[in-house]
């Protein structure tokens, strides 16, 4: 087993690339898993333009969520799996399962294969959406967990906290070391011209696609400190066994406007000022996929805590503020607003 080798599963995504990426810098080899090995190139050269990555391996393995087919191959020799793939999707499936199926029976995959390869540690890339949907007040804490049966739960939410049950149920039946990481809405730089979900709204804001603001509120990370996260969970000692909340302040949609008009004045004129009462978006809803998503949460309290990350690991992360002006940036020169 190679000690400085490790399996970083979903690759080609935005939070997977900038793991790679932490990893290659830190002298890691890294083995990523896509579903399919056209993406390679693509995904092995945007994750090196970045720089800094040296001589260290990225190497390339196909494996798919739904299927067996790959695991073993992907996790043979190396040392730890970063497991981050999982779906996130824009919009209602028609079939919740189609959401949870992948999320729950593809985490159990990973796990079932990283215990048969002797893996060291498992890190698990889960979501502040499996805490904070729950019977839990805010602040939230690790102690939290999203109530599947909540009117709060989205097939999204669902997916996320049914897979994080049964990989820690799996984790401790099977003596696995295992460490999970819950970030809020990852923001920041891109590596390559794929946006993710979450960026995806700073780059409609740019564009002026929202003509309101729902009173929509969650806390922000930078994507440069979830990867960093992902590496002190994977090597730090007392991490193991333990989720960690990494997200920093929660912004509502107006206040990322606002920095937005701050720091790019020549866009303002795009950037939203009016802000939906909640009476309204709820009217408006039915109309509109991306706020059907969220109506329900208008005008909550979704600050979490990151005290745990910030002691066990050392963690200290971004402001929200560096993480949305990462993200237009990025967006901004590789023209995509």
């Amino acid at each position: 087993m190679n000690t400085k080798s490790v399996a970083v599963t979903g690759i080609g995504g935005f939070v997977g690339r900038h793991i790679a990426l932490a990893l290659l810098r830190e002298g890691y080899d890294v083995h990523g898993t896509v579903r399919t090995l056209s993406r390679a190139d693509e995904i092995e050269r945007s994750i090196r333009a970045a720089g800094g990555t040296g001589q260290a391996r990225l190497t390339f393995g196909q494996a798919d969520l739904l299927a067996d087919e790959g695991w073993s191959e992907a996790f043979a020799g190396v040392s730890f799996v970063m497991h981050t793939a999982s779906p996130f999707p824009g919009r209602l499936p028609a079939n919740e399962m189609d959401l949870i199926a992948p999320a729950r029976d593809g985490a159990l995959r990973v796990l079932r294969a990283a215990r048969s390869a002797g893996v060291r540690r498992l890190v698990l890339t889960s979501s502040i959406a499996a805490v904070i949907y729950g019977e839990g007040r805010a602040p939230y804490t690790e102690s939290d967990w999203t109530d599947p049966q909540s009117p709060l739960a989205t097939p999204y939410y669902r997916s996320k906290t049914l897979a994080e049950r049964a990989a820690w149920d799996y984790a401790r039946e099977n003596g696995l070391e295992m460490t999970v990481v819950n970030p809020g809405m990852v923001l920041g730089p891109l590596l390559g011209q794929d946006i993710g979900t979450s960026v995806a709204v700073v780059r409609n804001l740019l564009r002026g696609s929202y003509p309101a603001l729902p009173k929509f509120s969650v806390p922000i990370v930078d994507v440069r400190d979830v990867a960093d996260a992902h590496l002190r969970a994977m090597v730090t000692a007392g991490a193991a066994g333990e989720r960690f909340l990494i997200a920093g302040e929660a912004c509502s949609l107006a206040d990322v406007a606002g920095v937005l008009r701050r720091q790019f004045p020549e866009r303002a004129s795009k950037l939203p000022k009016f802000v939906l009462p909640n009476w309204l978006a709820g009217l408006v809803s039915p109309f509109d996929p991306g706020l059907r998503l969220i109506v329900r949460e208008l005008g909550r309290d979704q600050r979490i805590s990151n005290g745990k990350a910030r002691r066990v690991l050392g963690w200290n992360p971004r402001s929200a503020a560096d993480a949305i002006n990462a993200s237009a940036d990025s967006l901004i020169l590789a023209g995509l607003v």
